[in-house]
């Protein structure tokens, strides 16, 4: 019996999630010439999450998620692909994550913000008077940042401001999304988040939106 073949090219759909991925907890491992590959991981508690994102990436895969013994994490891997090397060569630098000049031309869908959203962003809701946004952005130096604020204005008209968070006598740039474009932000992150992370949600849009 001829042995059934198994599509490692990503889809258009699949690339927005990947690119969001990438900007979030998701790493790249490059692997020579066989090509490089994507890793994912969450806390236990995300297990949805991860199930959703092999779900969506399954055909890229070899195998099903699987949980760390000691850290209770769950997490899977795509096969080295080729084409995820050329992520690679844009967002590192000396193994560092960068932010490429071209990211304006690849971050331009709700559904890369939701993943982005959904690795790295916090809601912080007070009932009648507070709604914002921070998305954490630790792992970029601040000139890339800078470049993702400005795409965020430009491509989706979401203005932000970056605020520096101390930790270990080091600061640390993150996104701030205030009143002036939350409504913005929510709107098209929320047709794509995964129950688990509905908390990320205000409660007048935490009801479940998608199948």
């Amino acid at each position: 019996m001829a042995q059934k073949s198994v599509t490692t090219i990503p889809t258009d759909l699949q690339y927005q999630i990947i690119l969001g991925a990438i900007l979030g907890d998701g790493s790249l491992e490059f692997g020579g010439y066989i090509g490089t590959r994507l890793q994912l991981k969450q806390r236990e508690q995300n297990k949805e999450y991860i199930s959703w994102l092999f779900k969506m990436l399954c055909n890229l895969c070899r195998s099903e998620p699987k949980q760390k013994r000691d850290t209770s994490q769950w997490y899977f891997s795509t096969r080295s692909l080729r084409e995820l090397t050329k992520l690679h060569k844009l967002f590192y630098l000396n193994s560092k994550k960068v932010i490429p000049s071209t990211i304006g031309n690849m971050l331009q869908t709700g559904l890369s913000l939701a993943v982005w959203y959904m690795d790295d962003g916090t809601l912080d809701y007070r009932p009648k008077n507070h709604t914002a946004i921070t998305l954490s952005t630790d792992s970029f130096p601040v000139d890339g940042v800078k470049k993702l604020q400005q795409v965020l204005e430009r491509n989706f008209g979401i203005v932000s401001s970056i605020h520096l968070s101390l930790c270990r006598g080091k600061r640390y740039p993150k996104l701030y999304i205030g009143a002036k474009s939350r409504d913005n932000f929510l709107s098209l992150v929320r047709p794509h988040i995964v129950n688990c992370f509905r908390y990320k949600l205000p409660p007048q849009m935490s009801q479940p939106f998608r199948d």
